[in-house]
């Protein structure tokens, strides 16, 4: 389990870019478990920029509930075919085109018909991006009732920043930089530079699957999606008290939860030493189409930092919970996705 839960991950990562000249098959990027006899994703390279992200983020929420819904995860999947994943090719008029065929009663099965990986990206970037948009309900404060709260029922990004409301930070695309303590390897992260005891949040509804220490990472909480395919790594939380005291192992958070604190952990085999030099959130994501992927050498760890970026756009804001010593969302929020 220990080589899963590593911050900076203790697999070296064989760094692929897919263009359209550079794909000899489809074949290329799929494996076969032998045992289950099931194909499955054996690599992302997940390229596509903060800007797109976003333009087609909103044109996904500012198409709910008119006669043509559009879906960004299948515009971006188009976009990724058409230039062979290497979105410095894109076009904006690209982008504007599609929605024209999807607003004149174009599928997207009879538009991205004929493109070879069209099926592929949907499926990558499915496995990407597919928590972070839909329909929940969160609490507002009401206008009526001062001092009181009511929830409402929205459409849109419910995703969260790692990042609480109110706290910065700085980051940049630390992607595949070396890391040299215990051996050479790359970095499979993004590492977000605050201070210590800033509040991490929840990204995703998902299940916490560990919570503890290894010698990277020092005190970690990882956190797995509900559709099993995306798993959430935060590391080098705070000495002495780096979780909210409230959550277990095996239990499930809502995005948008309180679920730790930036700290300096880790670099050590001794729990709780801080060998961290500067005071940083370890954020990674891991892409989990087979379980045998879970913990062997064949790992797909994506590049967040645009997604992190996009992330922003939601913000969790929390207050202290004096009796408690730990901080909490100011905001429930009900996430139709978790089981009753």
């Amino acid at each position: 389990m220990l080589l899963r839960y590593a911050a900076a991950g203790l697999v070296l990562v064989m760094f692929a870019v897919f263009t359209g000249n550079m794909i000899s098959g489809t074949d290329s990027l799929y494996a076969m478990n032998e045992e289950t006899e099931k194909q499955y994703i054996k690599w992302v390279d997940f390229t596509v920029p903060y800007g797109v992200l976003k333009e087609t983020l909103y044109l996904d929420i500012n198409s709910w509930g008119k006669e043509v819904k559009l879906n960004w995860i299948e515009l971006l999947a188009y976009l990724a075919a058409k230039y062979g994943g290497n979105f410095k090719r894109y076009k904006k008029a690209d982008l504007d085109a599609v929605v024209k065929k999807l607003n004149e009663g174009q599928t997207m099965e009879e538009i991205a018909g004929g493109m070879k990986y069209y099926d592929y990206y949907l499926e990558a970037y499915t496995a990407v991006l597919g928590g972070f948009v839909g329909e929940f309900e969160i609490e507002v404060d009401d206008p009526d009732n001062p001092g009181s709260k009511k929830y409402v029922k929205k459409y849109g990004l419910k995703a969260f920043s790692p990042i609480a409301k109110g706290y910065s930070f700085g980051h940049y695309d630390d992607f595949g930089d070396s890391r040299s303590y215990g051996f050479r390897r790359k970095h499979l992260g993004n590492d977000l530079l605050g201070s210590v005891g800033t509040p991490i949040i929840a990204v995703e509804t998902g299940v916490i699957e560990v919570m503890g220490w290894n010698r990277y990472g020092g005190w970690r909480i990882g956190i797995r999606s509900l559709d099993g395919k995306r798993y959430y790594y935060y590391a080098h939380m705070r000495k002495n008290h780096p979780f909210n005291n409230t959550l277990a192992e095996g239990e499930i958070v809502t995005a948008g939860d309180v679920i730790g604190y930036m700290g300096m952990t880790g670099y050590s085999t001794k729990e709780n030493v801080n060998n961290i030099k500067t005071p940083h959130l370890h954020f990674g994501m891991q892409l989990i189409f087979d379980e045998s992927q879970k913990d062997g050498v064949n790992q797909i760890w994506i590049d967040v930092y645009h997604i992190v970026k996009l992330l922003q756009l939601n913000k969790s804001a929390v207050r202290k919970d004096p009796e408690l010593n730990d901080y909490f969302r100011v905001y429930k929020m009900i996430d139709p996705i978790v089981p009753d």
